[in-house]
């Protein structure tokens, strides 16, 4: 009797470990956002969000003090990270008591349930932020539950709705372009402690349907590079004088968001980009007055992130692989 308890203690430990093991958890401490859960949902098939969020996760949770939930896209057969399954992104019941939620997506189709947790979540009015591809998160077939809030259907999906704007085109040429972050809004708290040229990316400029929609507000523009560095030259063509916002704010049923068009993993080495992000997750939630233009953002432990790119990812990962 006592081994065969034994056993069924151990059998519930491994199966809560295996449930865990889903996603990661980085406590919360000290800080501005002492007290407060973010949660940062990845899910992108080019621009590594299963290595941008953890990393982002970590400098919000050691130097902000923020309680940092990341779930990730997983493969149900294997239970490995795998941005190209995109069904699948166990934990979304941590939306349930989120303070902010934080997405990088791109074209997923998820069951029910869980697309279920993100509506009900964005539907709410509740804080979000949205990087790079988020403005199309979601490629949902017209049979679908939730194909109202794909990216192409008449009204734009969530991306125009709730974000402000959905795909529309690379105005940088990609793979070729970068770049340079000009602040439009220097009274804006997100641009506290930001020059121009403190951001940069190797991600290019997405195009964006001026002007912005409903009380969209730039905060910060994209000025297109001729090269791959953040020294290269700005470009010379008819593109410099039609400057796309990069970052900008909104309200959604009384909630903010905030959406940047970069926030590729290899966009966060750029301190300008991670304090940007650091700035935008206090605004949203409304700690505004907490922002300092000597936050610390610095990045935590070791991060060389896998160049952008489509089946880049790194095969074989789960999450206690980006853990602390």
């Amino acid at each position: 009797m006592k081994s065969f308890l034994s056993f069924l203690i151990c059998s519930v430990l491994i199966q809560t470990v295996c449930a865990d093991d889903r996603w990661l958890v980085f406590p919360g401490g000290e800080g501005p956002g002492q007290g407060k859960h973010i949660v940062l949902v990845a899910g992108d098939h080019e621009y590594r969000s299963e290595e941008a969020l953890p990393q982002l996760g970590k400098i919000l949770s050691k130097h902000l003090g923020f309680q940092c939930t990341v779930l990730f896209p997983i493969d149900p057969a294997s239970g490995e990270i795998n941005p190209e399954s995109v069904t699948n992104i166990p934990g979304l019941e941590a939306l349930e008591d989120a303070d902010l939620v934080i997405l990088g997506l791109r074209f997923r189709n998820l069951e029910d349930d869980q697309m279920q947790r993100i509506v009900d979540y964005a539907e709410a009015g509740k804080p979000l932020m949205a990087l790079r591809t988020s403005t199309h998160p979601f490629n949902i077939p017209k049979d679908r539950k939730f194909h109202q809030y794909t990216w192409n259907n008449q009204e734009g999906g969530f991306g125009k709705k709730i974000l402000g704007e959905t795909w529309v085109s690379h105005y940088g040429k990609h793979g070729r372009e970068s770049t340079r972050g000009l602040v439009a809004d220097a009274k804006h708290p997100i641009a506290t402690g930001i020059q121009d040229g403190d951001i940069w990316g190797p991600t290019d400029v997405y195009e964006v349907k001026l002007p912005l929609s409903g009380d969209g507000h730039a905060v910060i523009l994209g000025q297109i590079l001729d090269g791959m560095t953040p020294d290269s030259k700005p470009i010379t063509d008819s593109r410099k004088e039609k400057v796309m916002p990069v970052a900008w704010t909104r309200t959604y049923k009384g909630g903010r968001v905030f959406v940047t068009t970069m926030g590729s993993a290899d966009d966060l080495p750029s301190e300008g980009v991670r304090r940007m992000l650091a700035n935008a997750s206090l605004w949203c939630i409304g700690l505004e007055q907490k922002i300092k233009p000597d936050l610390d953002v610095s990045i935590i432990g070791e991060y060389n992130p896998t160049p952008f790119g489509f089946k880049k990812y790194i095969p074989g990962k789960r999450p206690a692989d980006y853990d602390l």
